[in-house]
């Protein structure tokens, strides 16, 4: 069975504590004669200091369950686009409350290209769902409540992109169907960037840079397709350039760390720093920026009752 070989290789190659390791176990349900033989072999019980480092910082599993949180807003919204429906019934409970999906409908897309690429992205994030499911096991949180349509109104209205009273619907267009998708696929990629330096576990770090790296090539289709939109029609990189500044002006971060398709007059299709590297969020930081909220807060925008899990409470503002 796929959850048992995956949490069996994780803890197998853990570089936690004996306490890290012990409740990797009792997460997966592998508790019993294996597990107290792992634990008895890297040392015996945890100590009182094994306790206190725990709660240094977020625990893998927290980490991997604040990812799902992240993975059934994406699959939710690509799916809709492409089927018309949402998740299965059995990709959806968990630890938590299952709240429902408000919004969302089968784009009818004009473009073949990208259909293809919405296609293929929308089976992505539900085999990223399946995945993270399968090796939390029954740690896995279920899906929250997901707003598909006043939050990508308020996002579009915080961009400038409609103004007050009107509607937003990313549905309607090939174009507003890419505008929404660039609100998630770069904050995906920060999210995972950021939390990269506080999983432990090596099989679940592997686990989570495979996931990293599809996303990064999600957000490179995305802005590479719009920005060649934009060459027939420059109001497109203006679209997009003010999603960017608004999300700036979310994630407390300070400065102008998130970037747009152009930049200088010219492509900017890779946002990085100086040394050319991708940038990271915090928590926080991303729960800011879903929750629409430069403020300290437990829910709002895309997730209205806020997510399942530990980490749960965005940034103050910078």
């Amino acid at each position: 069975m796929f959850e048992e070989k995956f949490i069996t290789n994780a803890i197998a190659r853990s570089a936690e504590t004996q306490l890290d390791r012990r409740k990797l176990f009792t997460m997966a349900g592998l508790a019993g004669v294996g597990a107290a033989a792992a634990i008895a072999t890297s040392g015996g019980a945890a100590s009182a200091a094994d306790t206190a480092a725990a709660g240094e910082a977020p625990s893998d599993a927290s980490i991997l369950n604040f990812a799902l949180n992240l993975e059934y807003l994406e699959a939710e919204f690509y799916l809709r686009a492409v089927t018309g429906e949402g998740l299965d019934d059995s990709l959806v409970g968990g630890v938590g409350t299952l709240g429902q999906v408000s919004g969302g409908r089968k784009v009818n897309f004009k473009n073949k290209a990208i259909r293809q690429y919405a296609r293929e992205i929308a089976r992505d994030e539900r085999e990223h769902v399946t995945f993270l499911r399968a090796a939390l096991g029954s740690a896995a949180v279920a899906r929250p409540a997901i707003s598909l349509n006043a939050s990508f109104t308020a996002a579009a209205q915080a961009a400038g992109l409609i103004k007050k009273g009107q509607k937003f619907d990313p549905y309607a267009s090939d174009l507003n169907f890419l505008f929404a998708a660039f609100i998630f696929e770069d904050v995906g990629v920060t999210a995972y960037k950021g939390a990269a330096q506080f999983i432990s576990n090596k099989t679940y770090l592997d686990a989570a840079a495979g996931i990293l790296s599809v996303e990064a090539y999600h957000a490179g289709i995305i802005r590479s397709t719009l920005y060649g939109l934009g060459v027939e029609d420059s109001a497109v990189w203006s679209g997009v350039n003010a999603i960017s500044n608004a999300r700036d002006s979310l994630d407390g971060k300070g400065g102008n760390t998130d970037q747009g398709i152009r930049a200088k007059g010219t492509a900017n299709l890779v946002p990085t720093d100086s040394n050319g590297l991708a940038y990271g969020r915090t928590t926080g930081q991303v729960l800011n920026i879903v929750y629409l909220n430069p403020a300290a807060a437990t829910s709002g925008g895309f997730y209205p009752a806020g997510l399942n899990g530990d980490i749960v409470t965005s940034a103050t503002s910078a």
